[in-house]
Parts: C-alpha cells; sequence; structure tokens
C-alpha cells in the first residue's frame, strides 16, 4: 500500500469518519478501478475500519442500486462500502449515490470532474494524485 492511498482514506474519514458510508471508484477501465478500490480498501481497513468491497464491469446503476446499495443502506451500521467500476459509476444519474468518489486515470486520460480525488495510476505500484478542474479540460471537453 502506498502513501497515496493512505492519505486518501484519511481525507474521506476526515470528511467521513462514521456511519454507513458509500465510496465509488471509477474511471475508463473498469478492471484499473478494481485494483485501485482494493488499495484504498487496504489503507481504510489499516486504520481499523470495517470495509466491505464491490465491483461492477458495467455500471448497471439499477442492478446497483437494488442489489448493493439497498441492502447496504439497510443496515445502518458503521462500515464503510467500496464499489470499483466504469465510468458510469459516477453518471449524472449515479454521482449522487456516493459520498466520497475516487476517479482513476493513466496518462492522457481526461479527467472527471465531479469526482472528490483524481488518482493517476499509470504506474499503479506508484500512484500519483492530480488536482484537476474545469480549467484544466480542453475547450471541447463535454461538448
Amino acid at each position: 500500500m502506498t502513501e497515496i492511498w493512505s492519505d486518501i482514506a484519511s481525507e474521506f474519514l476526515h470528511l467521513y469518519p462514521t456511519g454507513a458510508r458509500l465510496l465509488a471508484v471509477a474511471g475508463a477501465d473498469a478492471e484499473r478501478s478494481r485494483r485501485a478500490a482494493d488499495d484504498l480498501a487496504a489503507a481504510l481497513t489499516a486504520t481499523g475500519h470495517r470495509v466491505e468491497r464491490a465491483h461492477t464491469a458495467d455500471g448497471d446503476e439499477e442492478a446497483l442500486r437494488s442489489d448493493v446499495i439497498a441492502p447496504f443502506r439497510a443496515d445502518r451500521s458503521d462500515r464503510v462500502l467500496i464499489v470499483s467500476g466504469p465510468a458510469a459509476l459516477v453518471s449524472a444519474s449515479a454521482r449522487g449515490l456516493w459520498n466520497f468518489t475516487v476517479w482513476q486515470l493513466a496518462g492522457d486520460e481526461q479527467p472527471h470532474t465531479a469526482a472528490s480525488v483524481l488518482v493517476d495510476v499509470t504506474d499503479p505500484d506508484a500512484p500519483t494524485r492530480r488536482f484537476a478542474d474545469y480549467c484544466a479540460l480542453p475547450s471541447a471537453f463535454g461538448a
């Protein structure tokens, strides 16, 4: 586990210290999101928090809501659910499901401006945090 995941875990826990918390790790590559989410889960577990993991290859919002999120919310115990998957996890209709979102990208991939945190995983063994906003995107982005 690298320091970047520990730092993100600390930031998340500062903002959402208790309760049933939902966190999404998404990106253009759903499988790459799985590794990033596993690394973040390890960092959160190391702080003594109970962490559950789920992954969706297709980001089917209806299935996520009914099969993963609804049962998680029904039990309000103190824990974190991290769901990894494709960009659909932070679509306009799905982004409100999450307390916190991590967008993983590699190389020249565009950041997702709705994400809480951007992480460059070009080298998955040495990820780096990126800071970007709409000013950093090309003028044609989203057109």
